[in-house]
């Protein structure tokens, strides 16, 4: 329950964190952090969770990540549930936060897109589902080799957590611009939720199962790449 907890108040974070700077702060005339902004924000709180929670779960924050570990052979496959129902559960929260905070601005008619992801006309730069299944799948891919490279027992200890935070943030500056960057189907169920006119959850299918391919094929490679047991 401790290890669900911890994954619950992260995932919230992660959220709050990165979709709230995304909502807040990126378009606020002269003053707005844009895109680089929001990239380091997300990488910021996977790397303030990494070393604040990452003894108590691992710090997966995100169901894709959960699974490329399991797949890696890093996971055992009777917490792969609960942990995916506490990250969703706790990045709808930190939607439903961020909801509550926007709504209070004076002049509210509405979230707009709340940050969520898309493709086609919905994508930042109207990107195709086939870029943008592409772009998830590949950048999914490279963040589970990351997490399990920095985290085997052969790897620099201590430093998982800035690394795996940094690839976010890179992950980020790569494709917000194709599908507002997911890499994380509980985040982008948090945001789909609340984003306006419904097209949000008409297109969350992807942004499930390209972000778990993704996280599956690292995790295959990965086990093959490695084959030394991780203590």
């Amino acid at each position: 329950m401790k290890k669900l907890i911890a994954e619950f108040i992260g995932t919230l974070w992660l959220v709050l964190g990165g979709c709230g700077s995304a909502v807040l702060a990126a378009g606020i005339p002269d003053l707005g952090i844009g895109f680089v902004g929001v990239s380091l924000a997300f990488g910021l709180t996977v790397v303030t969770m990494a070393y604040a929670i990452g003894h108590i779960s691992g710090c997966h924050l995100n169901p894709a990540v959960s699974i490329g570990l399991w797949m890696g052979g890093r996971f055992d496959a009777k917490d792969l549930l609960p942990y995916i129902v506490s990250q969703v559960l706790g990045a709808i929260a930190g939607a439903a936060i961020l909801y509550t905070i926007v709504s209070g601005k004076a002049g509210f008619e509405g979230v707009g897109g709340f940050a969520a992801n898309g493709f086609g006309e919905h994508s930042p730069e109207k990107f195709s589902m086939l870029s943008a299944l592409l772009t998830e799948i590949v950048m999914t891919f490279m963040f589970l080799i990351v997490i399990l490279g920095t985290t085997h027992s052969k790897a620099p200890k201590y430093l998982a957590g800035l690394a795996i935070g940094l690839s976010l943030t890179l992950i980020h500056l790569i494709s917000i611009p194709v599908t507002n960057t997911s890499v994380n189907p509980a985040r982008s169920t948090s945001q789909a939720l609340f984003a306006e006119g419904g097209w949000a959850m008409g297109q969350l299918w992807l942004f499930w199962v390209a972000p778990i391919v993704g996280a599956i094929l690292a995790g295959l490679v990965y086990k093959n790449l490695s084959p030394e047991t991780n203590d």
